[in-house]
C-alpha cells in the first residue's frame, strides 16, 4: 500500500511537471510558426522599406505573443487570457471577408492551437490556485 502511495505521488508530480511546460513549449512552437509565416513578405518583391515594414506588420502578432508568453510565464491566467483572446482576433480577421472554405482550415489550425495553449494556461492557473487555497 505505500508504494502505491509513492507511485500515484510520483505520477501527480510528473502530471503537475508537464502541465506547467506543455502549454510553455506549446507556445513557443506556435510563436515560431507565426514567424516562419511572416517571413513569406520577402518573396513579394517590394522595396527594401516596403519588405521591412510588411515584415513588422505581419510579425507583430507573434512579437505581442511573446510579450504575453513572457507575463505569463509567472502569471497563468495572463497566457489564458492572451492566447484564447489571440485566436476570437484571428477568427474575427478571418470573418471579415467573404467567406471561403480554406479560411476554416486557416481558423481551425491558427485558433485552435490558441485556444488550446489559452486553455493549458488556465487549468494550469486553476491548479496553482487550487493547491495555495488548500
Amino acid at each position: 500500500m505505500i508504494g502505491n502511495n509513492k507511485n500515484l505521488k510520483s505520477m501527480k508530480n510528473n502530471i503537475s511537471k508537464s502541465l506547467y511546460w506543455m502549454p510553455r513549449v506549446l507556445s513557443t512552437i506556435f510563436i515560431c510558426f507565426l514567424f516562419l509565416m511572416s517571413l513569406d513578405v520577402f518573396n513579394l518583391g517590394l522595396s527594401f522599406w516596403g519588405t521591412i515594414e510588411a515584415f513588422l506588420k505581419h510579425s507583430l502578432p507573434a512579437l505581442i505573443l511573446i510579450i504575453v508568453l513572457i507575463i505569463s510565464w509567472k502569471y497563468e491566467i495572463v497566457g489564458g487570457i492572451g492566447f484564447i483572446l489571440a485566436g476570437i482576433v484571428y477568427i474575427a480577421i478571418l470573418t471579415r471577408g467573404p467567406f471561403e472554405w480554406y479560411k476554416l482550415m486557416w481558423a481551425i489550425q491558427i485558433s485552435g492551437i490558441a485556444f488550446l495553449t489559452g486553455i493549458l494556461f488556465l487549468i494550469g492557473w486553476f491548479k496553482k490556485n487550487k493547491k495555495s487555497n488548500n
